[in-house]
């Protein structure tokens, strides 16, 4: 268990330096007119090309889905390793970036393969822990990737000058360097199954299907809030309201209090309420918060910050063991991709948005993306309703 904490700290570290760094590249490659009242003029670059970008990024993720269906052929280890070194390794690559493309192009790479790893580390601490622990273990892997964030953020924050970024980027390769031999401890769960070879890489059974719809909807709903809501932090946190990287830094690093309550709220509502009903407040909670935390100024950032990472905290043990526990273990790999697809078409959608209306309302010399937030955060809320659909996996044995 050590180890795949481990693996969810340097996965998220990977993962979150793109966001993390972001405003850093907008004014690296971009032009930021200081007297200017757009987002482009605050940031260097517009809120559509950011979007674009960030949306590239989650669309990539797709390729995560084949990645981690090949657990269900090859073993969850293999995979795992190699998803996670090569990840790296391409991570470390951003760092030579000539320009905002070219570190698009980068993440796009990784960024499938780090999702793989990600959503391997979930699989194996679900088949390897008992009914009793098995949430509790997932809120411990959900706060590795938040602690490999936050540590994204904080170095973002200490490491200043004009080629910060690439000093970020260029960190991995010390990770990337340690785990494959750290991999040999991790236990391999996975048992080879005639069933699952009969079908085509990725697919599911048809009496799985409507299980699998729904989750994919709730997934999308989610993807569509958190895409945005973390992918403009720190752009709205630097570049709109104008507060230091150290100051944002200390916002996503002191969030890691609230993330950690949300988490032990999660894991207790999880084995009282049950995995449905914790999941459908995580998602009411998720959504109020990240508006409150573009609707303007200063306080509603940081107070709608913190409490958004306690909902997302809350969210993620049920939500990951509500997505694998009701699915064998011969095709559960796959429909743990399938809900990773949905998340990121979810993501890419709300990016595509958030970037567009921001654009659309004319400008930001209000400090605020109250617009863009509320249209794009709150639409998708009533989807929730369907995880009645679901069976409660709640003290569920896996099969």
């Amino acid at each position: 268990m050590v180890v795949l904490f481990v693996v969810a700290v340097v996965a998220g570290f990977a993962q979150f330096g793109a966001i993390s760094s972001l405003n850093d590249v907008a004014r690296h490659f971009g032009h930021v007119v200081a007297t200017g009242h757009s987002l482009k003029s605050a940031v260097g670059l517009s809120g559509s090309v950011l979007g674009v970008g960030l949306a590239v990024l989650r669309l990539a993720s797709l390729v995560a889905l084949p990645l981690a269906s090949l657990a269900d052929r090859w073993g969850r280890r293999r995979i795992l390793r190699d998803t996670l070194v090569v990840g790296l390794l391409v991570t470390a690559v951003a760092s030579l970036s000539p320009s905002y493309w070219f570190f698009v192009a980068s993440f796009a790479l990784a960024r499938p393969l780090l999702a793989a790893a990600s959503t391997l580390v979930q699989v194996v601490t679900v088949e390897i822990s008992n009914a009793a622990r098995r949430v509790h273990r997932l809120a411990v892997m959900v706060a590795g990737g938040g602690i490999g964030a936050g540590l994204s953020a904080v170095l973002h924050g200490v490491i200043r000058g004009p080629n910060s970024f690439r000093w970020l980027f260029a960190v991995v390769l010390l990770p990337a360097l340690i785990m494959p031999w750290l991999m040999q401890a991790v236990p391999e769960s996975h048992q080879r199954s005639a069933e699952s070879h009969a079908l085509r890489l990725g697919a599911i059974p048809r009496f799985l299907r409507g299980r699998l719809a729904v989750i994919a909807v709730v997934a999308f709903t989610v993807g569509m809030i958190t895409g945005p809501a973390n992918g403009f932090t720190f752009v709205y946190g630097e570049g709109v309201l104008r507060l230091s990287p150290s100051v944002v830094a200390g916002v996503v690093a002191s969030s890691a209090l609230s993330g950690l309550g949300g988490l032990l709220l999660g894991r207790r509502l999880a084995q009282t309420v049950g995995r449905r009903g914790t999941v459908a407040i995580g998602v009411l909670a998720l959504a109020l918060t990240s508006a409150y935390a573009y609707s303007g100024g200063r306080l509603s950032f940081e107070i709608g910050y913190f409490l958004g990472v306690g909902a997302a905290g809350l969210l993620a043990p049920a939500a990951s063991a509500l997505s694998t526990e009701i699915f064998p273990r011969a095709f559960r790999a796959t429909a743990a991709g399938w809900a990773g697809v949905a998340g990121v078409l979810g993501a890419t959608a709300g990016l595509a948005l958030f970037g567009w209306v921001g654009d659309a309302i004319g400008g930001v010399q209000s400090a605020s993306l109250r617009v863009p937030a509320l249209v794009t955060f709150l639409p998708l809320l009533p989807s929730i309703v369907l995880l009645a659909r679901l069976p409660e996996s709640r003290g569920m044995e896996l099969s």
